[in-house]
């Protein structure tokens, strides 16, 4: 077993399971099966009877945050491959480590090169894919995964974690897109755009791994500090990003659309 009942996670997310209950459905290799689970970045844990999602008992100011981007030579994890990746943990409001590597690659259009500014000349001299996905795997460990639009990064880091001989990644995840949608007014959610209106990180490359990280690294501090008073546990944070009312985007003046014509 490598995944759980969608029933079983909701439940993990919140009030939890009992033992006795949880255990049997994990059936006689619940301890290894839960060894394994948090090896993929899934830590549940056992607390007061109850199994829970760690996340679900961590305050937001306590949980480990791991903010990536990736950059990749096509849009399809099936086809394409990583080229760069990038990621920043963060707790408490500090920033504890960075990762940062290129990933060998023999094939990158003219339009991702002029995009990226990464050439193949670069990359013929990177580490093997399967060193770097290691390694991140180790960075990365338990922590919350969050991206800017997470569901594009996780889905690549993951493919490329299966296509080296790892497992695929369990961790949970949290869109900044969304947090932002929910905790910021703004015309657009990009971060480039983000990134200019709001001031957040004066030294961005963009599309560039560890530089884009880093700007969202910058807004993920930014929407945090805005969260209702309510939200009290990491669980509740990815909750309230999928499941909370998003602000309604200002309207644009009309010179300022006459202007952008």
């Amino acid at each position: 077993m490598n995944t759980l009942d969608p029933k079983i996670h909701a439940r993990l997310c919140k009030n939890g399971i009992p033992q006795e209950e949880f255990e049997a459905s994990l059936g006689d290799d619940c301890d290894l099966t839960l060894e394994l689970f948090k090896a993929q970045g899934m830590n549940i844990v056992l607390d007061n009877g109850f199994y829970r999602f760690k996340t679900a008992l961590t305050s937001v100011d306590d949980t480990l945050f791991c903010i990536v981007d990736v950059e990749s030579n096509g849009s399809k994890p099936s086809h394409h491959q990583i080229i760069e990746i990038g990621a920043v943990r963060l707790q408490n409001g500090h920033i504890i480590d960075t990762f940062e590597s290129l990933v060998y690659c023999t094939d990158i259009s003219d339009q991702i090169q002029e995009i990226t500014g990464i050439k193949v000349e670069q990359t013929l001299k990177a580490p093997a894919m399967g060193k770097v996905m290691r390694e991140f795997r180790l960075f990365l460990g338990d922590a919350v995964f969050v991206g800017h639009d997470a569901k594009f990064d996780y889905n690549f880091v993951s493919a490329m974690m299966e296509r080296v001989g790892l497992q695929r990644l369990l961790n949970r995840s949290l869109c900044t897109i969304d947090l932002a949608e929910r905790t910021i007014e703004s015309e657009r959610y990009g971060l480039a755009y983000l990134n200019e209106q709001l001031q957040l990180y004066k030294d961005a490359t963009h599309h560039r791994a560890l530089s884009d990280a880093m700007t969202t690294t910058k807004l993920l501090k930014r929407t945090l500090a805005l969260l209702p008073n309510t939200i009290t546990n990491s669980e509740e944070l990815i909750a309230f990003s999928k499941e909370g009312k998003r602000l309604k985007r200002p309207k644009v003046k009309k010179e300022e659309k006459q202007e952008e014509k």
